[in-house]
């Protein structure tokens, strides 16, 4: 079945807007898993205005289920990921100035590049994935870098979707064939909500997980954190 991972880079950006710990994104983390989240999701930037570099630090010893850290592998990072020793390490092709992740990797011209950086990552026993646009060139040279997966980008599929296009999920679909067929597992991530969560995971052959933030938190402020993480957890099981 499909993990779901939230991410709470949303607590962190609430609480630096006023300073202080307040909402803290370690009783968030604790709470979530509680409701049956699978895994917590952090995305430290180099300006740190949402998570920082210290909360990855403060979440290692409440984060029971898996622990993923997202973000450029920029040389701050890699060493933090390192340290740390997360689960997971999501690499993700962010301009320094990106409001959000808006691109996937070309495996093309950074194949050399993220080879060497994965088999750091997986000599120190973390499994890693690659944040991909649903292009089956790039799959097809993604398995080239070493990468344990793919996390596909989704914001083209959740965009699509709400036009009420759901052919959108096509492309999607095929790649996620290719990258089972490659022997990567396949993650997904950006835009996915409560609205359209369940129809891609429905269509979707192969899903191991999919990582929620900014709709998630969002949804919350309405409805409650505990049950908008079981609505997710009920919509990916049905």
């Amino acid at each position: 079945m499909t993990k779901l991972s939230v991410n709470i880079n949303k607590i962190a950006t609430l609480r630096n807007s006023r300073g202080g710990k307040t909402p803290s994104v370690v009783e968030a983390s604790i709470n979530i898993q509680q409701y049956g989240a699978e895994g917590i999701t952090i995305h430290p930037r180099p300006d740190e205005r949402h998570i920082r570099y210290q909360d990855a630090y403060d979440l290692i010893q409440t984060i029971k289920t898996e622990y993923n850290i997202e973000g450029n592998p920029i040389k701050k990072f890699v060493d933090l990921v390192l340290d740390v020793k997360p689960t997971q390490v999501t690499l993700v092709p962010d301009a320094v100035n990106a409001l959000t992740s808006n691109a996937g990797w070309n495996t093309i011209d950074n194949q050399s590049f993220l080879q060497e950086v994965i088999s750091e990552f997986k000599r120190n026993n973390i499994r890693t994935a690659i944040f991909i646009d649903p292009d089956l060139k790039m799959i097809e040279n993604a398995v080239k870098t070493g990468t344990d997966r793919i996390e596909l980008y989704t914001e083209e599929f959740a965009s699509e979707y709400e036009k009420g296009n759901k052919n959108a999920i096509n492309k999607y679909v095929e790649a996620s064939k290719l990258a089972h067929e490659l022997g990567m597992k396949v993650n997904a991530g950006h835009d996915l909500s409560l609205d359209n969560i369940q129809f891609f995971a429905q269509q979707m052959p192969y899903l191991d997980e999919v990582s929620i933030g900014h709709a998630l938190i969002s949804e919350s402020l309405y409805l409650g954190l505990e049950n908008v993480v079981n609505m997710y957890l009920h919509r990916l099981k049905s």
